[in-house]
Formats: structure tokens, sequence, C-alpha cells
């Protein structure tokens, strides 16, 4: 048995009921708030970490939850913020997962319209969060091209989709095909 087990166990025993209720407060869920227990678990207890008493351990495991939670949620923002840029539309949240999933397919396809350096360009920018000038220097490109891409990649979104998203960042500059 390794040495971390028995706190795990006693923590498991004593205490897993009212980390479930914490994570529960925060998830507003009950199979997440189980799930995101579980997942606190794993990663205070993978670790190499020794605690000295249980006390100590859930400690770390609550911080573990909130750390997670909150990630989570900044994870699924940021989600929803790129699919607007790259023209998704939010779907009615009482519609259900079916329709979510339905959004997410029809991006996935509309993204399949594009070139492979439009595609590139798009995710990196509005998937990735990536600058303009970061984008160009992972693909070796400039950043004019990266620009027309990008450009011409939302506007293909645009057409497939039937939405209307912007680039913030395109100054007319046209591709150099000859050089990337």
């Amino acid at each position: 048995m390794a040495a971390w087990e028995p706190m795990l166990e006693e923590l498991v025993a004593t205490r897993h009921r009212d980390l479930v209720a914490y994570a529960r407060m925060l998830t507003g869920d009950s199979a997440q708030a189980e799930d995101l227990v579980q997942d606190a678990l794993i990663e205070t207890f993978g670790g190499r970490r020794r605690f000295g008493h249980v006390a100590a351990a859930e400690a770390y495991t609550r911080r573990v939850i909130s750390s997670r939670f909150i990630d989570g949620t900044r994870r699924r923002s940021a989600e929803r913020r790129a699919l607007a840029k790259v023209g998704a539309t939010d779907a009615d949240p009482a519609a259900g997962p079916a329709v979510l999933v339905e959004h997410r397919t029809d991006v996935s396809r509309a993204l399949d319209l594009l070139s492979a350096r439009e595609r590139a360009c798009v995710v990196l920018r509005y998937l990735e969060h990536l600058s303009v000038a970061e984008t160009a220097d992972r693909l070796g490109l400039k950043e004019g091209s990266v620009k027309r891409y990008v450009h011409d990649g939302i506007g293909k979104l645009n057409a497939a989709l039937g939405t209307e998203a912007v680039t913030d960042d395109v100054e007319g500059v046209a591709v150099d095909a000859g050089r990337h």
C-alpha cells in the first residue's frame, strides 16, 4: 500500500460528502460536482504531495476544486467567444444539448470548407487566441498573409453558417501565395 492511500481513504470516508456539497455549490449540478471532486482527488493524490493530516489534504482538495471550476468556466467562456468570432450562433440553452452539438457540428463542417492555411489562421487567431504576429510566427507566414487568410476564412464561414462575423485585424493586405 502506498504511503498516501490511508490519507486518501480517510479523507473520502470522513469528508467526501462535504467536498461534493462544496463542489455542488459551485457547479449547481450534482453530477458535475461528483466529477469535479473526483478530478480534484486525483490531482491531490496523483502527485508527490505529502500531507501531515487529513485537514491539510482536504484544504488542498478544496483549492483544487475551486481552481478547476474557475478554469472550466473560463474555458467555456473563451470557447463561446471564439465560436461567436468564427460565426457560430449561440443556441437557446433551453433547447438542450442536442442543439448545442448541432451548432458545434455546423462550425466543424464549415471549418472543413476552408483551405489548410485559412483554417490554421482562423483557429490560431480565434480559438487559440494568438495575435496576428504570433500566428504568423507559428505558421511561418507574413502578418499580412495571416490577415488575408483570416479575412477569407471568416468570409467563407459566414457564407456557410449564414452569419455576419467580422474580423478586426484585416487591413486589406493581399496574400503573397508565391512565397508561402
